[in-house]
């Protein structure tokens, strides 16, 4: 059903306006609810359009019968994630039953559901068109921007100009003392997170804040292989489908760019002979970037040595082709049953299955969004410095220290990063003061896009809108200097509005991050290609062989299989473990895509 067009009250709109000057376009209110669209109709008037949201009326707000139904049974974000964390013998009882099947897939449907595919808006219009479709160079969004001619900067609410974004930063975000994770994340997680996301969080700094060049849009492996086939070309063997490596006391890393001449970013101290060549080429910046990229080159090669053995026939393209679709459902088995378990913190075992999914109407493809970039920037994760085995080192030691990897070795560092405890996410102010520029453009970066208000986009996810500074941050200091930047609550900005909610119990962050990133994450993970009915098959993957490779990833295994000794590895510090450590920056280079870090 569809609202029909209506005159907001003539005071309204134009005492507001600024210089009162003229009318204010009604949709700086965001009148429409419930996922309605709002439309300007002649100068004063506006219409909603309500189709398939389950509500009618002029504003979207009248739910019809199964809706109205719906909402009387839906449990709130909280009641479910208190059911999902406690009880672990009941938990214990259901993973090893057909119910677990079931609530996984209702877990995936419900947050796949909550991300518009095909994409409905990016960056440049705040409408429906042709291009937010077709034009892959875009990032997507979810909610259209703020109309540029609204009275303040969140539409109708807030101060007429924004509080600076360095002042936002230093008041909200800032660490005074190292807060850490109280599930015991651990620098191991924060190095995954990092090292994962990077593939697809690749903003082009020459086209402008709204484009991307990861043109993947997803889980590619592009942070391994490279973004495009020329840097592919350059990182590849061309034997036996393996990549280039170098050796070094009898173990394998990445080639150096002598050997890979491919663009990476160094600063302009460091000779060539020490500058490894990856896909990414940002990942010299961090020894823990550098781990993991090293693990999965020991991987890749690892792969193709037992397709060889499988199909001795395959040349070197297909098993090279093969091995990156197996290192792809490597990685979604390890981000959904180790690192997002992890970080949900559920009694429930979260289960990668594809299979669950070919009974429901989904999509296979996947568009990054703004908004979820914008959210990934979990910088609080970073300690104070990072501690291996008896040294401590400092932020400017441990950056660019090309030679940390080669000299301690994976064993050590995994066990280092493995045992040492990130910083929590939300909730506290808990950013370190050499990432804080990161931050600062962020929060630039939202306001040059225009994101809507922290309130729209929990309204968007389902969730009420916080009514009070005091129920958003749930401590009387933080809602105080909160009100003092922003004065509406409706007014708080995207960004600050995640970190500054309060945590919920025994979490890494809050509600809103939760609800807002899952759905991101697991639209991203299960759209993918090799999650299709047509790809989900052994012969995709070489065989038996390079399926079970997949079927029975994780993260321990990952680690276990390419190394000498299998450290301690997990993604939270041992029981009793405790850490500190320095924050890397964003880098000094001009080249680096500081709004993209961790």
């Amino acid at each position: 059903m569809h609202g029909l067009c209506c005159a907001l009250p003539l005071m309204l709109l134009l005492s507001v306006s600024p210089g009162n000057s003229s009318t204010v376009n009604p949709c700086c209110y965001f009148p429409c609810q419930h996922k309605g669209v709002c439309v300007q109709v002649g100068t004063e008037g506006y219409e909603c359009d309500c189709t398939r949201t389950g509500y009618f009326g002029t504003n979207c707000t009248l739910p019809e019968f199964w809706t109205r139904l719906h909402e009387a049974l839906r449990p709130t974000p909280a009641f479910y994630h208190f059911i999902l964390t406690h009880f672990q013998w009941f938990w214990t009882i259901i993973n090893n039953t057909f119910i677990r099947d079931v609530l996984m897939r209702l877990v995936l449907t419900i947050r796949a559901n909550l991300i518009p595919s095909p994409p409905i808006y990016n960056s440049a219009y705040g409408y429906i068109t042709w291009e937010a479709y077709a034009n892959v160079s875009y990032f997507t969004r979810v909610l259209p921007p703020v109309p540029r001619d609204c009275p303040t900067p969140m539409g109708m609410k807030g101060p007429s100009q924004l509080p600076d974004a360095q002042l936002v930063a230093e008041e909200l975000l800032q660490r005074k003392t190292f807060q850490p994770d109280p599930q015991g994340t651990n620098l191991m997680f924060a190095f995954f997170a990092q090292h994962f996301t990077h593939q697809f969080f690749k903003t082009s700094g020459r086209m402008g804040h709204g484009f991307t060049r990861a043109l993947g849009h997803g889980v590619d492996l592009g942070h391994i292989y490279g973004d495009n086939l020329e840097r592919q070309h350059e990182l590849r063997l061309f034997q036996d489908g393996k990549l280039k490596y170098q050796m070094v006391k009898g173990e394998m890393y990445p080639p150096t760019v002598l050997d890979a001449p491919i663009h990476m970013i160094y600063p302009k101290h460091i000779p060539p002979e020490e500058q490894l060549a990856t896909g990414q080429e940002v990942f010299g910046l961090l020894p823990g970037l550098m781990l993991y990229a090293t693990i999965w080159l020991r991987e890749h090669n690892r792969v193709c040595d037992l397709l060889k053995r499988e199909h001795p026939a395959w040349d070197d393209e297909q098993l090279f082709q093969t091995t990156r679709l197996i290192l792809i459902g490597e990685t979604i088995k390890i981000v959904i049953e180790d690192y997002v378990q992890h970080l949900s913190g559920y009694y429930l075992q979260l289960k990668f299955d594809p299979e669950l999914l070919f009974g429901v109407q989904f999509q296979y493809r996947n568009r990054i969004a703004v908004e979820f970039n914008q959210l990934y920037h979990w910088h609080p994760l970073m300690p104070d410095s990072f501690k291996i085995q008896n040294q401590e080192y400092s932020y400017n030691q441990f950056v660019y220290n090309t030679t940390m990897l080669t000299d301690y070795g994976v064993e050590d560092l995994v066990e280092a990063f493995s045992k040492q405890q990130a910083g929590q996410i939300g909730g506290k102010p808990n950013m370190p003061r050499q990432l804080l520029n990161v931050a600062v453009g962020v929060i630039e970066e939202s306001r040059l896009l225009r994101l809507q208000p922290f309130n729209e986009y929990r309204k968007r996810f389902g969730m009420k809108p916080y009514t009070s500074f005091q129920e958003l941050t749930g401590a009387e200091e933080t809602a105080a200097k909160v009100e003092a930047l922003y004065g509406d609550i409706d007014a708080v900005e995207f960004y600050p509005g995640l970190l500054v909610e309060k945590n919920q119990p025994n979490a890494i962050f809050g509600e809103s991050m939760v609800e807002i990133g899952a759905p991101f994450s697991l639209k991203g993970l299960l759209g993918n290609p090799i999650c299709s009915p047509e790809y989900w098959k052994p012969s995709t993957f070489g065989g038996a062989a390079g399926f079970e490779v997949v079927n029975t990833a994780s993260l321990q295994k990952l680690v276990c299989l390419n190394v000498k000794r299998c450290p301690y590895v997990a993604f939270r510090v041992p029981d009793g473990q405790e850490g500190g450590g320095a924050a890397p920056s964003s880098g000094s280079s001009g080249e680096k895509e500081p709004s993209d870090e961790l």
